[in-house]
C-alpha cells in the first residue's frame, strides 16, 4: 500500500468527488480537488478531505509548487449530452479544452477526461479529435474507451466516454471489464434507518399516486409508443378522464400516424390531418376529435390534431430483477422515475446505492442539490475499477 501512497492526484470539475472518492479507494492519493459549485465541495470535504476548494477553472492559475501523477477530469458534459440541446456553441463545452489545458500544465504521467458518449458524436466529435491531437502531440499515447456501469457491477445503464492518456508506453489492453450487473432489488435491500433515507410517500388520494399504481415493472407512462412497455393516458380514465371504444381507436390512430406521416425533417411525429385519421380509423371521426379535444385528450396545431400528451415516457418504473434507469438529477421525482416496487420515487439513499456511494458517504443540503450531486456523479465503484487498471501501467 504505501507505494501506491506516492502517486497523488489533482481532480478537476470534481463535483461531490465520486471518481475521487474511486481512486481514493485504489490506493492513490487525492492533494486538491476543484469545483465551482460551492455545495458540491461541502460534501466533498465533509466525505473525502479538506483538500477540495471553489474555483472557477475558466480562470484558473497553476498555483507555485503544484506537482502530481494523474490529474482526472470530468468536465461539464450538458452540452455534449444528447439529452440536451447539443448545441455546439454552448460555453461549457469549451471547459473539457480547459481542462487539457491545465493537465498539460501539471505535466502528469496520466491524464483522465470523462465525459457522455454524446462527445464522438456528429459536430461534437471536433472536441474530441482536438482533445486527441492536442494530448498526442505533447507526447502523450491516447485511448478512448467507452464504459458502462454495468460492466463494473452497478445495476443501472450509465454509459460513460473515457480518454486517457499516458506520458510513457502503456499497455491499454487491460481496460477490459465485464462484471455481471447486479439486480436493483439487491442494490435497494436494507436501507431503512440508513442517512439519507428519507423518500417522499404519496398521498393515496394523489394523481401521482394513482398514476404510479397503475405502472408496472418495465413500464412507463407513454403516448407515443404502442409497444408493451407504454402504459398510456387513456388507460388511466381515475386520472386523465373517461373516453369510449371508438374515441381510443381515433387517439390509437393519431399516435402511429403522427410518427408515419412526416412532414417535416426534424423531431421524430408530426401532427395529422383529420383525413387521415379517417382513413385510418375507417369512419367518420370529426365529432370524436372534437369530443377529445373537449376531454383535453387531442389539441389543434393549425389545420392539424396532435395528442395534448406528447411525452415519451413519465413514471418510469424500472423491473427489480434487472436494471435500473440512468440515475440523473431528477431521480427523486417520481413523475420521472418510480421505485421498482412502491409506488414513490427513490430515497436519496437509493439513488447514492444505484450510482455505487458507499453508505458512508453522507450527502447534506436540500434534497434537490443532493439529486443533483449524485445524478452529475460519476459512480466511484467505477472510477475504482478504472483506477486499479491505472496502476498496472502507471
Amino acid at each position: 500500500m504505501r507505494l501506491m501512497e506516492k502517486y497523488n492526484f489533482v481532480s478537476l470539475f470534481a463535483g461531490c468527488g465520486g471518481m475521487d472518492l474511486g481512486f481514493k479507494k485504489a490506493g492513490f492519493n487525492p492533494i486538491v480537488a476543484y469545483d465551482i459549485w460551492n455545495v458540491a465541495i461541502e460534501n466533498y470535504r465533509k466525505n473525502i478531505g479538506d483538500h477540495a476548494q471553489v474555483v472557477d477553472l475558466s480562470n484558473w492559475s497553476k498555483p507555485k509548487d503544484l506537482e502530481c501523477d494523474l490529474v482526472l477530469a470530468g468536465s461539464p458534459c450538458q452540452g455534449f449530452s444528447t439529452i440536451g440541446k447539443r448545441d455546439i456553441g454552448d460555453p461549457r463545452n469549451s471547459l473539457i479544452i480547459k481542462a487539457v489545458e491545465i493537465a498539460l500544465s501539471l505535466k502528469p504521467k496520466i491524464i483522465v477526461l470523462e465525459n457522455v458518449p454524446g462527445l464522438l458524436q456528429g459536430k461534437h466529435k471536433e472536441y474530441w479529435s482536438f482533445i486527441n491531437n492536442e494530448l498526442q502531440s505533447k507526447g502523450y499515447q491516447t485511448k478512448t474507451f467507452l464504459l458502462d456501469a454495468r460492466d463494473f457491477g452497478l445495476p443501472q445503464s450509465r454509459r460513460r466516454v473515457f480518454i486517457i492518456a499516458s506520458s510513457s508506453k502503456a499497455d491499454f489492453d487491460v481496460f477490459n471489464f465485464s462484471s455481471e450487473p447486479q439486480p436493483l432489488s439487491n442494490c435497494l435491500k436494507n436501507v431503512l434507518g440508513l442517512p439519507n433515507h428519507n423518500p417522499n410517500i404519496l398521498d393515496l388520494k394523489s394523481k401521482d399516486y394513482i398514476i404510479a399504481s397503475k405502472i408496472l415493472p418495465g413500464k412507463k407512462l407513454c403516448n407515443v409508443r404502442g409497444g408493451e412497455a407504454s402504459v398510456h393516458t387513456w388507460d388511466i380514465p381515475e386520472v386523465f378522464g373517461n373516453i369510449s371504444g371508438k374515441e381510443r381507436r381515433v387517439l390509437e390512430a393519431i399516435m402511429r400516424l403522427r410518427r408515419r406521416n412526416r412532414r417535416r425533417v426534424t423531431g421524430d411525429a408530426d401532427p395529422v390531418e383529420l383525413g387521415k385519421i379517417n382513413l385510418e380509423v375507417g369512419f367518420k371521426s370529426d365529432l370524436l376529435v372534437g369530443k377529445l379535444i373537449e376531454k383535453g385528450y387531442v389539441r389543434v396545431v393549425g389545420d392539424f390534431y396532435d395528442l395534448a400528451n406528447t411525452f415519451n415516457g413519465k413514471y418510469r418504473r424500472a423491473d427489480p430483477n434487472g436494471i435500473s434507469y440512468t440515475v440523473d438529477t431528477r431521480f427523486g421525482d417520481p413523475k420521472c422515475f418510480l421505485h421498482p416496487v412502491e409506488n414513490r420515487g427513490f430515497s436519496v439513499r437509493e439513488a447514492a446505492r444505484i450510482q455505487g456511494f458507499p453508505d458512508d458517504y453522507i450527502f447534506t443540503g436540500n434534497k434537490r442539490d443532493q439529486y443533483k450531486m449524485i445524478g452529475n456523479a460519476i459512480p466511484p465503484i467505477m472510477a475504482k475499477g478504472i483506477a486499479e487498471k491505472i496502476l498496472q501501467i502507471i
